[in-house]
């Protein structure tokens, strides 16, 4: 009983010291380092990570950075995460960020990504791991994205896709992301894998990606039964898959496809499960981003009557040229100017990736800026691509504005980010884009069906799905 008393009478001492701790654990690094750029704290512990991740129209800033831009510069200290954080959203600091990758900084995502997409994920690994990582992805993307038999499938499912919608009445109503989707997804996995879409195992990879897509943005919660725990064992049921592909394929006898997955056996440089995490990064990147890419097309063609008209007449005149059921070559893909104009302002607008993780691996001085040691540092690709002193009308969707080639510096332009870990598939993202834009401007019309934007979580999703009205024009080639 004396004990438990003496518990009780301590328990108040204890709380106390532990709000001091965490206070002054807090507030600390803004006493130990007064010359880091002006900004605010926030909240011990959450800062002011609520509010920086509050949803917005992804073609704005939101509020929290605009106030914080206008208030303090467009580099400012703040609090998030769980670490104190510089936060820039100049072109020049941006850009100094990327090219020192290992050098003065390092990547640095939140320790429950690391969960749910597995250490050896490209996304997470840092220095030697990621660079013997990238340069096989690289080496991937280079022999795929002109092969003909790469280019024949994406026009193969772009127009199984687009096909079946053609017996719908006039004004017949599609949930057009859901379209995206199946697209992309149907895409990678033949790609990687070399699996049909008609493929049982597709479905099943399929419905186990979508549980690991909704985890992946979701709060870090890993109880029984949250979308975070759910995408954890999601993750593990497609390891299983995958290994059990790989097993089936150095079977004695087995055929070999031409695939990501053929490649990736032929080597020795990765170990299983680097091997199952490259197929899962892969997947990731060429299904999310690539739909992602396609919806904002839509969107905003959708909304200038002038651009759709312009590139709809580039595609007729690809198509004029070429027989009946010929298909699209990577010569006819190169004649896509203004097509490659209206995509580049999409992700321009649009904002995929709205900001990467990285921290400070010393202090650094940059101009009058301090960024100490440990620091995490956000360059927020959002708000160079919405700065009107350097894209005029920013906010306006003006694919012209790309004529030239000026606007598209690795400075003012970094959609697919930058330096050694600039995305190594965005070029195929923009040709599946391409091609699937070329069969939708040739055989549909179409119309947002009420009010839906692409919103900022901070990742980018249309809460409604991209409901659009569509008229088919004539029959699909």
């Amino acid at each position: 009983m004396m004990m438990v008393s003496e518990l009780v009478l301590a328990a108040p001492a204890i709380l106390l010291s532990l709000l001091l701790t965490l206070v002054l654990s807090h507030f600390l690094p803004l006493l130990l380092n007064p010359k880091a750029p002006r900004g605010s704290f926030g909240w011990p512990l959450v800062g002011e990570t609520l509010r920086f991740l509050t949803p917005h129209a992804s073609n704005t800033l939101g509020s929290f950075l605009e106030d914080h831009c206008s208030r303090y510069g467009r580099v400012f200290k703040s609090h998030l995460f769980c670490t104190p954080t510089i936060v820039s959203c100049d072109q020049e600091l941006n850009h100094f960020i990327l090219q020192n990758e290992e050098r003065l900084f390092q990547c640095s995502y939140p320790r429950p990504i690391h969960g749910i997409l597995g250490k050896s994920s490209m996304l997470v690994v840092l220095g030697e791991d990621h660079k013997r990582l990238r340069n096989l992805a690289l080496a991937l993307v280079t022999s795929t994205k002109l092969k003909p038999s790469y280019l024949g499938d994406i026009e193969k499912i772009a127009l199984h896709i687009v096909g079946s919608w053609h017996g719908k009445d006039k004004g017949s109503r599609i949930t057009f992301c859901e379209e995206a989707r199946k697209f992309a997804f149907s895409v990678i996995v033949k790609q990687v894998l070399g699996l049909s879409p008609e493929e049982p195992v597709t479905a099943m990879i399929l419905e186990d990606f979508l549980t690991f897509m909704k985890g992946l943005i979701s709060f870090p919660l890993r109880i029984p039964g949250t979308p975070y725990a759910k995408a954890v064992q999601a993750r593990e049921r497609i390891s299983r898959t995958v290994k059990g592909i790989i097993e089936e394929r150095r079977k004695v006898g087995s055929c070999k496809r031409d695939d990501f997955l053929n490649v990736l056996l032929s080597t020795n440089e990765l170990s299983d499960e680097e091997k199952v995490s490259f197929v899962l990064d892969s997947l990731l990147g060429g299904y999310e981003t690539t739909s992602l890419l396609i919806s904002m097309v839509v969107y905003y063609l959708g909304q200038s009557a002038q651009d759709l008209d312009l590139v709809k007449r580039e595609h007729q005149g690809i198509r004029s040229s070429k027989g009946k059921e010929e298909c699209l070559s990577s010569e006819d893909y190169k004649k896509m100017e203004y097509t490659q104009h209206v995509i580049n302002e999409a992700l321009r607008c649009g904002n995929i990736v709205k900001f990467v993780h990285r921290k400070a691996l010393k202090d650094v001085r940059y101009k009058e800026y301090l960024i100490p040691s440990g620091w995490k540092v956000l360059p927020v690709f959002s708000a160079v691509h919405l700065n009107p002193s350097l894209h005029g009308n920013a906010q306006q969707f003006q694919p012209c504005r790309w004529e030239g080639g000026s606007q598209g510096t690795i400075k003012k332009f970094t959609p697919f980010g930058g330096g050694p870990r600039l995305c190594p598939g965005s070029e195929l993202a923009k040709v599946e884009a391409a091609f699937f834009l070329h069969h939708l401007v040739l055989n549909f019309r179409w119309r947002i069906d009420g009010d839906d934007v692409p919103m900022a979580y901070p990742y980018v999703e249309f809460p409604r799905g991209l409901p659009i009205e569509i008229e088919p024009i004539c029959s699909v080639s």
